[in-house]
């Protein structure tokens, strides 16, 4: 595979096989996308990537990391996402979105002013999770979502995949990693439930699954599916690499097209080897299922993700902290991606 190969996820065409990994940006207020979004993400499509992954949106107020999240829980937050979602595509890029709950990792103050939990008297509101234990030790406890809770969750995640088709979006993300909700529910560390939901391996990714099936219900056949998982907690007893290539496996077989593969996330104190392109062995083990893969995790240049796409480890490579430091990185450093006619003068 060449970086600037053109190619297909069913209907949907890349220009090249370079994306914008989904970063929160904090900047929303009740949900609703603002002028920073526009000119964010419209400034990457600018810069020639291939795909533009719009950051975790909440389906539920309560699913948010932050007040400041983008949201995905009501019909008024879809004319501002098709503002954001067509300037995307007028600009030459693939306009995703990631479908997010945060679960017990919600209610936190957005990381320039800290990060620290916002309990119910300081602007916060109630956490839910699998099990009713907090992320950490100075956190309120979440409540145990109980089986009405569940059905809400999955409810919420197959309307926001509605909203997301009318706004306009080509590719859905489900936010099945980092420690989130979905993420909670996969982990052993985080769920402790005695139910149909907790214990055994397939207990533990059947919330996914049926959230995989509810979405699916909803989106179009001819847009792809993406889910980004933890290939692993770094932690011992928690989710492990092997159960990540198994699931990859089933939720291929449930019509998913690509997994989006980062890890870490959910353990607080957990001890991960960052470094650059920590992630990709992760990447290339799931794409060893059979399905389509994107790596992620410290790519910074072009010979990184000329190794990773050559040597068959992903099919896409996601950029994150290069591209916020650089919107034109792709232009930059692929002179044969076509660029705007307005920059042409600074090609050379």
């Amino acid at each position: 595979m060449n970086v600037s190969d053109q190619f297909n996820i069913k209907s949907v065409s890349f220009r090249n096989r370079i994306g914008m990994a989904p970063m929160c940006q904090y900047s929303a207020y009740n949900g609703f996308v603002a002028d920073w979004h526009l000119q964010h993400y419209v400034a990457r499509a600018v810069g020639g990537v291939g795909l533009v992954l719009v950051e975790a949106a909440a389906v539920l107020p309560e699913g948010r990391i932050t007040p400041y999240d983008l949201g995905l829980w009501s019909d008024a937050h879809v004319l501002g996402l098709s503002k954001l979602s067509s300037l995307i595509k007028e600009n030459g890029a693939v306009a995703a979105i990631q479908l997010a709950h945060a679960g017990r990792k919600a209610s936190h103050d957005k990381p320039s002013n800290g990060g620290k939990f916002l309990s119910m008297e300081n602007g916060g509101w109630q956490t839910v999770a699998p099990s009713p234990i907090a992320f950490e030790k100075s956190e309120d406890t979440p409540l145990e979502l109980d089986a009405i809770g569940i059905s809400s969750v999955i409810s919420a995640f197959r309307d926001a995949a509605i909203r997301v088709h009318k706004a306009g979006f080509q590719v859905a993300e489900i936010h099945a990693a980092h420690g989130y909700l979905l993420h909670q529910f996969l982990s052993p560390l985080s769920n402790k439930r005695k139910d149909a939901y907790g214990g055994s391996y397939e207990n533990r990714i059947r919330l996914l699954l049926e959230v995989v099936d509810a979405v699916k219900s909803v989106w179009p056949d001819e847009f792809p599916l993406f889910v980004r998982l933890s290939a692993t907690d770094w932690t011992v007893g928690g989710w492990t690499e092997d159960e990540t290539v198994r699931l990859a496996s089933i939720l291929k077989e449930r019509g998913v097209d690509l997994i989006d593969c980062s890890s870490g996330g959910n353990v607080a104190d957990a001890k991960i080897p960052i470094g650059p392109g920590y992630q990709l062995a992760f990447a290339e083990s799931v794409r060893s299922s059979g399905i389509m893969t994107a790596a992620v995790g410290l790519i910074t240049r072009r010979d990184q993700i000329e190794y990773v796409l050559q040597n068959g480890k992903a099919d896409i490579a996601l950029l994150g902290r290069e591209l916020l430091r650089n919107p034109y990185f792709v232009l930059r450093e692929f002179t044969e991606q076509e660029w705007p006619e307005q920059y042409l003068r600074s090609k050379q």
